[in-house]
């Protein structure tokens, strides 16, 4: 195997920050001289998180020279994949590609006798092209609906010919995994995606389990797929205290829904969310069939425990009864239901156990399960 590997990274766009984000983060640091291509880069978008890219060698596709790519970027994802076909990528070693809705997976990884050995970190096959709830309720408009139908129907077939080339899959989750063979008829290797667990003491967790927090707790994109909705009609039926981390153009909407006891406190910094989480009584989360779900996993690493719609990622996370509960119906009935039901349980979780399994899913465990997988390729085309 070669001493020193040129590896090339590949990400769909940079525009928000969340979990697929701190994917390309963590693989940064396990080659921090790879370049970064990307489909644009949104510094204004990214806000804070903007820094965190600072230094880093990213290289646009010619998306960026479409008019109002800005602000068009979804309705552009029918120029993506030709974007990011028409990088060849064939000069390097390795190349790795984080890929959703944007086709970063369709880089040009062979040329002539030079080829790269291509691996796709997937975190879910695009859920707008296969049925699953998305961001934007598009379908509500007649207009977008139409244009979307017949937009995803094309890319559905681009994208499961893309996904036939020689691409090495690794899925974020067992659920992910599952959609991969179902959708793409390919196989995948499992490689859980890395969460954030600060460094706590036995004096902090010792705290925490005193503490059983004041509040719950929303945290992620303010969208349609997270029904974020029910945790705030839940929280305000119930007259419970609510505190909701994050942004979206769902704000507004979400505003009118909301009683006395409910506070949104928008985008915050890294050290605030510690805090938030660690005065949290329990994490509220509603999304549907969520591909895998790292804040979930953020919460337990503060001693928090998780009440979660029973579907997707999670099932595989929470442990029922140890680190968490879940909720069976997406309405304000059942999370209300789970959450009275917690309230008389909060004594059983430990602060100290969950804390323990949370830091199985630290970013060093993702490098070294990523880095071996590349060594064994790489040993394979040797």
């Amino acid at each position: 195997m070669k001493q020193k590997l040129k590896v090339a990274l590949v990400h769909d766009y940079l525009r928000e920050y969340g979990g697929a984000e701190r994917v390309v983060e963590a693989l940064h640091g396990l080659y921090p001289n790879a370049p970064v291509y990307t489909a644009f880069f949104d510094p204004d978008t990214l806000g804070m998180h903007a820094a965190k890219f600072e230094g880093w060698d990213i290289r646009e596709t010619w998306i960026t020279k479409l008019p109002f790519y800005k602000k068009l970027f979804s309705p552009y994802r029918i120029f993506a994949p030709k974007a990011f076909t028409d990088l060849d990528l064939s000069e390097y070693d390795v190349v790795i590609s984080s890929s959703n809705a944007y086709f970063a997976k369709a880089v040009t990884t062979e040329h002539g006798l030079k080829k790269a050995v291509h691996i796709c970190y997937c975190h879910t096959p695009a859920r707008s092209l296969y049925g699953y709830t998305t961001m934007s309720d598009w379908k509500r408009n007649p207009i977008t609906r139409f244009v979307g139908t017949l937009m995803n129907h094309f890319l559905r077939v681009v994208d499961y010919n893309i996904a036939q080339k020689n691409i090495h899959f690794v899925a974020n989750s067992v659920e992910t995994q599952r959609r991969i063979a179902k959708f793409y008829r390919q196989d995948s290797t499992v490689i859980f995606p890395p969460v954030d667990v600060a460094q706590m003491s036995a004096a902090e967790l010792q705290a925490l389990q005193k503490n059983k927090g004041r509040y719950y707790l929303y945290v992620g994109r303010l969208a349609a797929s997270k029904h974020v909705d029910l945790a705030i009609e839940a929280c305000t039926k119930l007259g419970v205290p609510l505190k909701v981390v994050g942004t979206g153009k769902g704000l507004e909407y979400l505003q009118t829904l909301a009683g006395e006891t409910v506070e949104f406190l928008g985008a915050v910094s890294d050290e605030v969310l510690h805090q938030v989480y660690a005065d949290a009584k329990a994490l509220l989360f509603p999304a549907e069939d969520e591909d895998f779900g790292i804040v979930p996993i953020e919460a337990m690493g503060h001693g928090v425990p998780v009440i979660a719609h029973r579907s997707g990622g999670p099932k595989e996370t929470v442990l029922e009864g140890k680190t968490g509960e879940f909720f069976d119906e997406l309405t304000v009935e059942s999370l209300s239901a789970e959450i009275i039901a917690f309230e008389k349980n909060i004594k059983k979780f430990s602060a100290a156990e969950m804390y323990k399994y949370a830091t199985s899913f630290k970013k060093k465990r993702f490098q070294r399960e990523v880095a071996s997988l590349v060594k064994t390729l790489i040993s394979k085309e040797d």
